[in-house]
């Protein structure tokens, strides 16, 4: 029975009961979500829901449980309810009912953990939209880390999810990278406010040897030769951002380009912008003043109307999210998730107020999530940008997987701090090695279990009595809710502080039960139905591990 099954035969009961009592208040299986007690010794779940609907019903908490308790003792799977202190419910589960989790992991696989909470939501999550003048750094590591985890969680529960890369490839950053590299490319002074970095050389050499009029072109018709190294070093180093991406664990559905948004149609229809802008203007929600034109989203929360354009018809960065927006919208997602850095707080009355403009549900269809700095002790410069700390150099220096999951076992909003050598240790004091080992330790068990003629042509529950086979099995019945949660609350972190909790009681399981007989003892149903909880704990570590992009080793 897992503690979703027993939420649900307690909210059936207490709505028997509050029927009886002749009351309409409604009980959801929200209200009656049961949670592992601190100590075990009172039960294998506790519940508080007669002390939360007794003041609702006019009774005494204990009284409520009383009644609780003869009914929940009647249902299939408990051993034992008892009421505690005021009012708090005590549940055991008898050993065959904990034990059948094992079973239920291993043949539901991959599967296991994965529900439907979140079925028939249409999610876009935009997440690191680095300007593509420059390699991935440091900052941009945890929104890239934090992003795809929290689209795998998403889609854990059911969801529909889109991740986006926006790319911004329009503005006056590019028209600085175009200069810079084509400095680089003629072999000319850096101009003064060009890129810094031994990279804008590198593309500037690159982009001399695939343009080999470049030179000639450029004492010309230096706009044009500017234009045309632009665009050339621009795709080089785009391209060098995905593979860094995809060496990260880090894959996106879609990289959406500014650029679209300023382009008019093939028979000059006007731009997503312009459209943006007529768009709002019907709802009511555009004026002019003063030679420019503004959006009223001081309607919507924001501390001040904002700019589309001034009397120069240039757009404002405004302009181009007003419109990119309003992409999302017609492209049919629902709720657009922004994970932006920890200097875009300004973009939350923004990003709402253009929600609100747009028609929107400002609470539902829009969240802004603002993450932290991250500080990684031991980290070096890099020597190709000079300024930074590239995420190439800490993929080398650390790997993948180690700097998945300490960026993903903290909530975004927290200002982390990282120590370089623990982060890529090999010992306990490790989470992620301490993680890893565990699945790689059921993976042992599994090839000598093979070697000693153990398999899982038996299961017998009943047998799984041992206190650690009882934790162990309680938290592989946790899993469930804790992706739900994670995905509910858009907090990934919360799978990696479970696969450590899971891994710990699996540790402790590993060092108190054997699956393999000791000297001559004869391999029994035991044995079997053990090998039947190691490939449970060995499938939930990989369940867990693949939501935050993390590998399941079989060896370390």
């Amino acid at each position: 029975m897992t503690p979703q099954e027993l939420s649900a035969a307690i909210a059936r009961i207490l709505t028997a009961i509050v029927a009886d009592r002749g009351s309409d208040i409604e009980v959801t299986e929200l209200d009656t979500q049961v949670e592992r007690p601190k100590n075990r010794a009172h039960g294998d779940w506790a519940s508080n829901v007669a002390m939360k609907f007794a003041k609702k019903l006019g009774v005494n908490p204990r009284e409520l449980a009383e009644q609780v308790v003869a009914e929940a003792t009647a249902i299939d799977g408990v051993a034992k309810a008892e009421i505690a202190g005021p009012g708090f419910i005590n549940i055991t589960l008898d050993a065959a009912s904990a034990g059948e989790t094992a079973r239920r992991v291993v043949e539901q696989g991959y599967e296991y953990g994965r529900t439907n909470t979140l079925a028939g939501e249409n999610i876009n999550l935009e997440y690191v939209s680095a300007n593509p003048t420059g390699p991935l750094h440091m900052g941009h590591t945890r929104w890239a880390a934090l992003g795809d985890s929290t689209a795998r969680v998403l889609r854990a529960a059911g969801a529909t999810v889109t991740s986006e890369y926006y790319i911004n490839d329009a503005g006056a950053q590019m028209d600085k990278f175009g200069r810079s590299v084509l400095a680089a490319a003629l072999g000319e002074e850096a101009p003064e406010d060009a890129y810094p970095g031994a990279y804008i050389q590198s593309l500037g050499a690159r982009i001399k040897e695939q343009i080999p009029g470049l030179a000639e072109l450029a004492a010309t018709d230096r706009q044009a030769a500017q234009e045309q190294a632009e665009e050339l070093g621009y795709q080089m180093q785009l391209a060098e951002i995905k593979d860094s991406l995809e060496r990260f664990n880090v894959h996106f559905d879609v990289f959406f380009s500014e650029r679209t948004l300023h382009a008019k149609g093939e028979n000059g229809e006007p731009s997503p912008i312009e459209s943006a802008i007529e768009r709002l203007r019907e709802q009511g929600h555009v004026y002019d003043e003063d030679g420019a034109t503004w959006v009223r989203t001081t309607d919507f929360g924001d501390d001040k109307d904002r700019v589309f354009t001034r009397g120069n018809g240039i757009y404002t960065y405004f302009a181009a999210d007003a419109a990119y927006y309003l992409s999302k919208k017609d492209r049919g997602f629902g709720e657009k998730i922004y994970l932006l850095g920890a200097d875009h707080h300004g973009y939350i009355g923004r990003l709402t107020a253009i929600a609100g403009a747009a028609g929107d549900n400002i609470e539902t269809d829009v969240t802004v999530l603002i993450g932290q700095l991250v500080n990684l002790n031991g980290a070096r410069l890099s020597k190709r940008a000079g300024n930074i700390i590239e995420l190439d150099d800490l993929l080398e220096w650390l790997g993948a997987d180690a700097l998945r999951y300490w960026l993903a076992r903290y909530p975004a909003d927290s200002p982390l701090a990282l120590d370089g050598e623990q982060v890529r240790s090999r010992s306990n004091d490790n989470p992620v090695f301490y993680v890893q080992y565990a699945h790689a330790r059921t993976c042992a068990v599994d090839r000598n279990a093979e070697a000693a003629g153990i398999d899982r042509s038996a299961f017998a529950p009943e047998l799984l009595t041992h206190e650690t086979e009882a934790e162990l099995l309680g938290k592989l019945q946790q899993y469930p809710g804790i992706v739900a949660g994670a995905a509910e609350l858009r907090e990934p972190h919360r799978v990696a502080r479970f696969l450590e909790e899971l891994a710990s009681a699996y540790h402790s399981w590993y060092d108190a039960c054997r699956v393999l007989p000791l000297g001559e003892e004869p391999i029994g149903d035991l044995h079997r139905t053990r090998l039947w909880l190691n490939d449970a704990a060995g499938q939930v570590l990989r369940n867990g591990l693949d939501l935050i992009g993390v590998s399941a080793p079989e060896r370390l």
